[in-house]
């Protein structure tokens, strides 16, 4: 359950109204319990963050916004409540030196025995509850892995998630383009698809990890987490480095609540919002459905987009419970390319058709064993159609038998943020193809809470997969499919409110590469508590993980022994022991320490982490290939009568392998109630150890890529080169957020920084000759950016709301990778209104 701290007004009038009114209403409730042959009730543990006891704390019961019942916590901290009759009701916690705390609403019978605990902040910031780390809803304070939320209020005037996940310690997000660009995260070094993205608990990326952010509407999400790393055990084999779990919102209130907001701004931007939600005895519902259509700045880059969302629960008691959820995504955007190399917008689009849903019955049985049971879908279209062909025809190897013609833009100057610049003509491409990748899931979890020593979670999955893909242009098409099941197993627990540990791994039967295993072990510990003291609080956490992903359909279809196999080479199989794509794995330790500095309005986190991430896949030709088996021939190449069929291929192999350590920075200062700001920075040190790609074998061979306006400088074309960084990870970002709230007005200024970061131009045989003299030194080609964004919220009467967003004031337009020019400053404003709720 989540409880949310109130403001100190409120949090004042309670204490006062529990002195005044304790020996009436303690009267009043003895008088009820009496009367009551059928009753329901509601018991369980009032703690701090830490989990220590509260005594003589006091538990509220409300229904339809009055008091009907209370409890007060023992030595131990538990508490009782007996109430007659049924309904849904809230929690309310209220003790003294403590913020109050209000939770989720639930729903109780008459006869229905309900085990509910309650986590008092004594802070003046919410108290987070996360369950992507463990399986169990828990208090952030008593987790081991590192856990970002990010709650649905922070996104409420915003169209996407992108600027949200910029504020997630350790993660870089790359847009590639304006708004509807494809946008990808690498959290903590790692690669964009190493990332598990779930959807009410449904996993949402394609067969093998790719997810597209800048599809996802900040419609219908109540919050987001996110765990850096490997370190959630009921994902450990899914997710290389890290969870990102999105959560669509429930209704809560009796009365009906209705919203709607309407905005416009520059760049023809316009956008609709209607949801709807609430209570009816057993039943919570909610739904929203929102519309989003803009320009652009760039010529043929319209983009729109549809959101719809529901979430239905039905309680058959108070410990019974089925919930159905459903999102689906529409949206279509143009294809203008890397505009800054083409000098003009490409003619394409792109559409895509997302739907996501789940069906969930979970149970409580005498508040200690529960089970949950979901069935979930995920089926994802996406289409790409070219419209006529832009630029000038030019014929590449005239007069020869390999004449062929290409489509050029005009001349062009590149510069890189490295000071290197080249001016040339570059080739634009396009293409006609559609893919799909669906999924069904059946996922099934039993956790038992014995004590707050031990809990432990069980969770089987059963994955079916399967896609395909089609290339009109190039007449390449094919399809994959796949059988998962993955078994896990973890504990957790606390001891003295002091010492919290989380262990456990899981065990992966993959389709593709058998049996892997995920362990790992977090430890968290207090040796400081908490206080409204100076640098009364001090919390210590490590952990240790491994991670496994599986590959995406288009690498399975394109590795070296799919290849072997297709074209009937078993004797190369045989001969250097091709054998199928194995899993990407990742392993990673991280230390960290959350330090109160001044009455638990100021705390800061720091932490440092090493990853490394080894067999991962990458394409390799044939005469790397030669290297890569260790011939025993060191002379062999492909060239030579004797060598072997396997130099015909250009396939991928789990070949690559890189370290990123690094160090996390987060400070949280809340001086007075008004004022909230959060800030952050990361620092990020990536290395290519192994690679067998072309440019890193040339390189190694002596025969590096090179520009010849630059022929010293060895370049990685299409993958980095041994010894460099990643391609698109900076190695320094933040971002600092400043909140102001006072009576009707809410004013935030978000600040988002990264630093230079290497890339390629990717155009190697891409000028008027089929060469490389469009190509750029790798280092720090990437621009830096600062982004700053401001919005601002007015409550009018009658339940308006005025709220304006500027983004992008500095008007810098290298947020994006070299080549794909990002928004210029926009705005847009608008009006909000709430209807009904309690």
């Amino acid at each position: 359950m989540m409880f949310y701290s109130l403001s100190s007004e409120r949090a004042r009038f309670f204490q006062r109204a529990m002195r005044s009114r304790r020996s009436v209403s303690s009267l009043i409730a003895l008088v009820m319990v009496a009367a009551s042959a059928h009753a329901v009730d509601v018991r369980g543990r009032v703690t701090d963050a830490l989990g220590a006891p509260i005594p003589g704390s006091r538990v509220q019961l409300v229904q339809e916004g009055r008091v009907v019942a209370f409890g007060i916590a023992d030595a131990s901290g538990q508490y009782e409540i007996h109430y007659a009759g049924g309904g849904r009701y809230t929690l309310v916690g209220l003790s003294p030196n403590y913020l109050p705390a209000v939770g989720g609403d639930f729903y109780g019978g008459a006869n229905d025995v309900l085990q509910h605990d309650v986590v008092l902040a004594t802070n003046t910031v919410h108290q987070d509850v996360s369950v992507s780390a463990t399986g169990l809803p828990t208090p952030v304070p008593q987790l081991t892995a590192p856990v970002t939320l990010l709650p649905g209020e922070l996104m409420t005037t915003q169209i996407g998630v992108g600027d949200s996940l910029r504020q997630v310690p350790g993660a870089f997000v790359v847009q590639t383009g304006q708004t509807g660009g494809v946008t990808s995260l690498f959290l903590r070094g790692g690669n964009s698809t190493a990332n598990l993205v779930t959807i009410d608990g449904v996993p949402a990326g394609d067969v093998g990890g790719t997810f597209d952010y800048g599809t996802v509407s900040s419609t219908a999400i109540d919050n987001i987490e996110v765990v850096r790393g490997p370190d959630s055990a009921i994902y450990g084999t899914d997710a290389g480095a890290g969870v990102v779990a999105i959560s669509t919102p429930r209704g809560t209130t009796a009365t009906p609540v209705i919203t709607y907001s309407g905005d416009a701004g520059n760049l023809y931007t316009w956008r609709n919002e209607a949801a709807a939600g609430g209570t009816f005895d057993k039943l919570d519902y909610y739904g929203a459905f929102s519309r989003f259509d803009t320009s652009n700045a760039l010529p043929n880059d319209k983009f729109h987009a549809t959101t719809s969302a529901v979430n239905l629960g039905y309680d058959f008691n108070g410990n019974t419970q089925v919930r159905a959820t459903v999102r689906n995504a529409d949206s279509a955007t143009g294809l203008p390319g890397p505009h800054d190399f083409w000098g003009i917008s490409n003619t394409g689009k792109q559409a895509d058709q997302d739907l996501y849903s789940g069906l969930t019955l979970e149970n409580t049985y005498k508040g200690v064993w529960h089970n949950l049971v979901r069935y979930g879908i995920a089926r994802k279209r996406e289409q790409e159609h070219q419209y006529g062909q832009p630029g000038t025809p030019i014929t590449l190897n005239p007069g020869t038998t390999y004449a062929y013609t290409e489509y050029f833009g005009p001349v062009v100057t590149i510069r890189g943020a490295n000071g290197y610049s080249v001016t040339g003509q570059t080739d634009i491409y396009g293409g006609n193809s559609d893919q799909d990748s669906n999924r069904d899931q059946l996922y099934y979890q039993s956790d038992l809470t014995l004590s707050p020593h031990f809990n432990a979670v069980f969770g089987f999955r059963y994955d079916n997969e399967r896609g395909s893909f089609n290339d009109a242009e190039f007449g390449e098409a094919y399809s994959e499919k796949r059988t998962n099941f993955e078994y896990n197993l973890q504990f957790q627990g606390e001891f003295w409110n002091r010492l919290f540990y989380s262990a456990g791994g899981a065990l992966e039967k993959n389709h593709l590469y058998g049996i892997a295993g995920t362990p790992r072990l977090g430890l968290s510990y207090v040796p400081v508590r908490p206080s409204r003291k100076a640098f009364h609080g001090t919390r210590l956490r490590a952990n240790a993980a491994t991670g496994v992903q599986e590959p995406t359909l288009a690498l399975e279809h394109n590795s070296l022994y799919t290849q072997l196999l297709a074209a009937g080479d078993t004797a190369d199989i045989a001969a250097y022991h091709v054998e199928p794509q194995n899993a990407e794995r990742s392993r990673t330790y991280d230390l960290g320490v959350d330090q109160n500095i001044f009455g638990e309005k100021l705390v800061l986190k720091a932490g440092y982490f090493h990853n490394t991430f080894d067999h991962q896949l990458e394409s390799v030709s044939g005469q790397a290939l030669l290297n890569y088996f260790n011939l025993t021939n060191p002379n062999a190449n492909c060239s030579a009568s004797v060598s072997p069929a396997i130099c015909n291929y250009y396939a991928y192999t789990n070949s690559l392998a890189f370290r990123a350590q690094g160090a996390e920075v987060e400070l949280t200062w809340q001086p007075r109630p008004p004022f909230l700001v959060r800030g952050g920075y990361t620092y990020l040190s990536t290395r290519v150890v192994q690679s067998f790609a072309s440019d890193a074998v040339d390189a190694n061979q002596g025969f590096p890529t090179t520009n010849p306006s630059f022929p010293t400088i060895a370049i990685g074309a299409e993958s980095p080169l041994v010894g460099a960084r990643p391609f698109r990870r900076a190695p320094h970002t933040g971002f600092v957020d400043m909140q102001f709230t006072h009576k009707k007005l809410n004013v935030a200024l978000m600040a988002l920084m990264a630093s230079r970061s290497d890339d390629s131009t990717f155009l190697d045989y891409s000028d008027t000759t089929g060469g490389n003299s469009l190509l750029l030194p790798n280092r720090d080609l990437d621009f830096g950016f600062v982004k700053l964004n401001l919005s601002v919220k007015y409550a009018l009467k009658r339940g308006f709301t005025y709220f304006a967003e500027v983004d992008n004031l500095l008007n810098d337009q290298h947020i994006g990778p070299i080549g794909y020019p990002g928004l210029p400053l926009t705005f847009r404003t608008g009006l909000k209104l709430r209807l009904g709720g309690n």
